[in-house]
């Protein structure tokens, strides 16, 4: 057994076809074949003229009405059709609020962190000067260590010179 909503959807395929073929160019020749056939029909004296008029005008009335109900059935079907539109529509734009409010918080961050950066490379270009400053003056007191043990080194062997000719001297006064 079919559930409702299935009827129903069989019924609005049903519409739909013949929504489409009423505004096709097929639905135009059988009318106009029905139509012009209507009219011969009193002239070949097969049917009286009033007869004819009576069934096609009942025919074609019966026909508007349920064009009509078939119209309005696409035309609520499309409108629900835009609404779905119109909320995807506005989904998608908040989407966008969102994304443009998110680029613009990166973009600050952006700024902040190249602000960052330039303090860092402030702060390095000042190390670097104070280590080259250091490093002058490391430099400096290396050299000046550097002399002062050369100078240490000629003295400590001229100390050692000393206390070889001393020792020397108290060994020749030992055997003297």
């Amino acid at each position: 057994m079919k559930t409702h909503n299935e009827k129903i959807e069989v019924l609005e395929k049903i519409a739909n076809g013949i929504t489409w073929w009423i505004g096709s160019i097929p639905s135009l020749i059988v009318h106009t074949l029905f139509f012009i056939i209507s009219f011969l029909l009193p002239l070949l004296h097969m049917v009286e003229f009033d007869k004819m008029l009576l069934i096609l005008t009942t025919v074609v009335s019966l026909e508007a009405i349920y064009l009509a109900i078939f119209i309005q059935m696409s035309v609520n079907r499309s409108h629900e059709k835009i609404e779905d539109i119109q909320e995807d529509i506005e989904d998608i734009q908040e989407d966008i609020e969102e994304i443009s409010e998110d680029i613009e918080e990166i973009s600050e961050d952006i700024e902040e962190i190249n602000e960052d950066i330039e303090d860092i490379q402030e702060d390095i270009e000042e190390i670097n000067e104070e280590e080259e400053d250091e490093d002058h003056n490391e430099r400096a007191k290396t050299v000046m260590l550097k002399s002062h043990v050369s100078s240490n080194k000629n003295e400590i062997k001229a100390l050692k010179d000393q206390i070889s000719e001393l020792q020397y001297m108290i060994d020749q006064l030992k055997k003297d």
